[in-house]
């Protein structure tokens, strides 16, 4: 059985920070918001912040973008960085997650559903926020 409480995964993207947020039973996971990256890391925390205490969020995902050799770059060390100060400022535990691909998934998966790729400039960091935490939710259940 898995541990109850919601999810909220979080894509650093390059231009924009998509979530994603699963149901309390950790089954599904589902695209939230997305974050225009004109905010500062202060206020991205912060707003972060405010959205787990609202959706009653037990545990947060940051998106680990590995290079496909699995080596860390600045993207890495950013997303650490954003990951510790998120820990500290909300008291949840914060899990570093693998996301490559999770981009590449979601691009394929909106095409699929039929969203044209210009308007998917708007939806991808959730989606790929979506792709990651629905992996993370079907592992957890695996290993229960």
């Amino acid at each position: 059985m898995t541990a109850p409480g919601r999810v909220l995964a979080v894509d650093l993207g390059q231009r924009r920070t998509g979530l994603a947020i699963s149901d309390a039973l950790r089954l599904l996971a589902s695209p939230h918001l997305t974050l225009d990256k004109e905010r500062s890391t202060s206020d991205r925390v912060r707003r972060i912040a405010r959205l787990c205490a609202e959706l009653s969020v037990t545990r947060v995902l940051v998106g680990l973008p590995l290079h496909l050799n699995g080596h860390e770059g600045d993207s890495a060390r950013a997303a650490r960085e954003f990951a510790q100060r998120l820990g500290e400022r909300t008291g949840l535990p914060v899990e570093l997650v693998d996301e490559r691909l999770t981009t590449v998934t979601a691009h394929e998966r909106l095409g699929e559903a039929g969203v044209r790729a210009r308007d998917r400039r708007g939806v991808i960091d959730q989606a790929a926020a979506a792709v990651l935490l629905q992996e993370w939710l079907d592992r957890a259940q695996r290993s229960a």
